[in-house]
């Protein structure tokens, strides 16, 4: 770095010092960022936990004829179809005008369709609504993911990350607990206020975004090197730290750049391109699959219609079941920040495995009690409900905190947005699938969704066992490693014949790199 530079970063450091001591002395500014971003997953949560009890508020299916399974999962999932679209967008869109910017649009979309939604009077009013609200959902969510990614030191980088999907956890509590509050009133306020909520957080978290600053990482890439610096001193990097994160993604700009090749893609195609060419292609499918699975393994199913799964479970009343509900929110948010305590400590890889384990036990346990009838015995339903609980816990302690994390930092600068985009595409396009055909499901078979989901998380399981490398304490820039050789393979070489010592397989495979 040359001298001018160190004089700038040690001039900022100044004006860093004096906003640590406002906020207290120990809350970093690169941590408020990430909290204020991490709104963006507060709106996504709350809408979350807050929908599937509208959709059985009795206001509610009075006002809008809501009587059948088709309808109801319609009203739901309904948000999730634009939010996958405009997500692929969503990586092409941050590449071009920051990550800021991007989830700052999402966030004043999203509100515009709360209002709408806020002031149906009629079902498609109301459709068209979480329609617009999710082509702003599907702006924010994964851009919030790459920013907190990018803005966070390596070493505490998993924990910080997770700010978001804590603040998802956070926004699903609030809605199951505000929904059962105003389940009481007998006007269309019951659900309406829910809506209005919504607005009120998404124009907050819209006009704040504008005052963040844009990631030193996205600025450095687009050769803003003189406002990457000013970044990183204002999200509270020391002189030395700022140098270090700099100097590493120059290195990976020098590691990856071949003439054009590392400039922005100049459209959509061209990025849909790059995360398919042969050094990234193996980490795009793997993360894409990911997200998409993680789905799959029937979170949202439970998230959404939590009050038809306890009072299918023997809880009677709506209002047993919407406390229920919300007690699973809460266990959610305790598990979440427990997560995110030990998630530099625990393993990417070992948490998806062992917690996939766990969710795939507790889905098949489930189905087996349905299918057999032990769900008609008084121990059987409390058992499921034990069931249910045990399945949020495994959840949120394993793949809500990780998989996001890991299918974000393993790509390159080049495609960290766009891949992370394509992937909450995916998550979203399951989702939506999920969130339809489960109220569908259910009232066909009370044990075929649970069969389903387990053996899906049961396959995921085999696919990070073969596939899946450890990420965790490894530099956004020196990730290329680790892809070098999947695990199986690593396996193979290591249970190979050995001569003299070594395995004659070692240095073949070490030249096969994941997806080859």
């Amino acid at each position: 770095m040359s001298p001018e530079d160190q004089a700038r970063f040690s001039r900022r450091e100044t004006q860093v010092d004096r906003l640590k001591r406002h906020l207290g002395g120990s809350v970093q500014p690169y941590t408020m960022c990430s909290l204020f971003a991490s709104l963006g997953g507060f709106l996504f949560g709350f809408d979350t936990g807050s929908i599937g009890p509208i959709s059985v508020m009795p206001h509610f299916v009075e006002y809008f004829k809501l009587h059948s399974p088709t309808l109801q999962g319609l009203v739901i999932s309904s948000i999730l179809i634009t939010a996958s679209v405009s997500s692929v967008l969503a990586g092409l869109l941050s590449d071009r005008i920051s990550r800021t910017r991007t989830f700052a649009i999402g966030g004043t979309v999203f509100g515009v369709g709360s209002i709408i939604c806020s002031t149906a009077h009629t079902l498609p009013m109301l459709i068209f609504g979480r329609c617009l609200a999710g082509v702003g959902e599907g702006l924010f969510l994964s851009t919030i993911t790459v920013y907190t990614l990018e803005i966070a030191p390596t070493n505490i980088r998993g924990r910080l990350s997770c700010t978001t999907q804590l603040l998802v956890t956070l926004g699903v509590s609030s809605g199951y607990f505000v929904s059962y509050g105003t389940v009481q009133l007998s006007s269309s306020l019951s659900w309406r206020l829910l809506f209005i909520l919504q607005t009120i957080v998404s124009f907050t978290f819209s006009v704040g975004s504008l005052f963040l600053p844009h990631s030193p990482r996205w600025l450095q890439h687009v050769g803003r090197t003189e406002d990457a610096a000013r970044a990183w001193a204002r999200l509270g990097f020391t002189a030395t730290e700022a140098e270090k994160e700099q100097e590493a993604v120059q290195r990976e700009q020098v590691d990856q750049a071949e003439g054009a090749s590392a400039a922005l893609p100049s459209g959509i195609w061209a990025t849909l391109k790059l995360l398919w060419k042969k050094d990234v292609r193996g980490r795009t499918a793997l993360g894409v699959f990911l997200m998409g699975m993680q789905q799959a393994s029937g979170i949202d199913g439970v998230l959404y219609y939590a009050p038809v799964l306890f009072s299918q479970a023997g809880l009677s009343s709506t209002t047993s079941a919407f406390l229920a509900s919300g007690v699973s929110g809460l266990l959610t948010v305790a598990c979440t920040a427990i997560a995110q305590i030990y998630a530099d400590r625990w393993g990417r890889r070992t948490s998806m495995i062992r917690g996939g384990a766990a969710i795939s036990a507790t889905m098949l346990l489930i189905g087996t009690l349905y299918a057999s009838g032990g769900s008609a015995t008084h121990a059987g339903k409390w058992t499921i409900i034990a069931l249910i609980y045990t399945f949020i816990v495994a959840f949120s302690m394993s793949w809500a905190v990780v998989n996001r994390i890991y299918c974000s930092e393993i790509q390159p600068m080049k495609t960290r947005a766009a891949a992370t985009s394509l992937g909450q595409c995916a998550n979203w396009a399951v989702n939506w699938v999920i969130a339809f055909t489960t109220p569908l499901f259910l009232s066909k078979s009370s044990s075929g969704p649970y069969f389903l989901f387990g053996a899906c998380t049961f396959l995921v399981v085999l696919v990070c066992t073969m596939f899946q490398p450890e990420s965790r304490g490894v530099t956004l820039e020196g990730l290329d490693a680790i892809f070098e050789v999947s695990p199986w393979r690593k396996f193979l070489a290591r249970r190979a014949p050995r001569t003299h010592g070594r395995a004659p397989a070692e240095d073949m495979l070490a030249m096969r790199p994941i997806g080859a």
